[in-house]
């Protein structure tokens, strides 16, 4: 037997297994269950007002996420993720990073 049989493909930070578009997933630790919502915050002790970052969640780890930046002060809005895109986000600047 061949030892690479045994071997999983590598992983890609733009994708899957060998580089393969992933489905966006929860941002839940350990989470791997489809993202449903968008969680848009901000954290005004290190971002400018406009900047706008996201957190992905599913339907079970909506609340306690939304929670976490809530109680923070940071959470600003809850959306769909269905047809949500980071370049249709209005509060998003146009020169700022989708990931940064």
């Amino acid at each position: 037997m061949n030892p690479q049989d045994d071997q999983q493909p590598p992983l890609s930070l733009f994708g899957g297994a060998g580089g393969q578009p992933e489905s966006p997933i929860c941002s839940g630790k350990g989470c791997r269950a489809a993202a449903e919502w968008v969680l848009v915050w901000n954290n005004p002790k290190l971002h400018t007002p406009e900047r706008r970052k996201t957190w992905l969640a599913c339907d079970g780890h909506r609340e306690h996420l939304s929670q976490f930046l809530g109680v923070r002060g940071f959470l600003k809005e809850v959306l769909p993720f269905a047809g949500w895109t980071p370049e249709a986000d209005p509060a998003r600047p146009q020169d700022a990073s989708p990931t940064g």
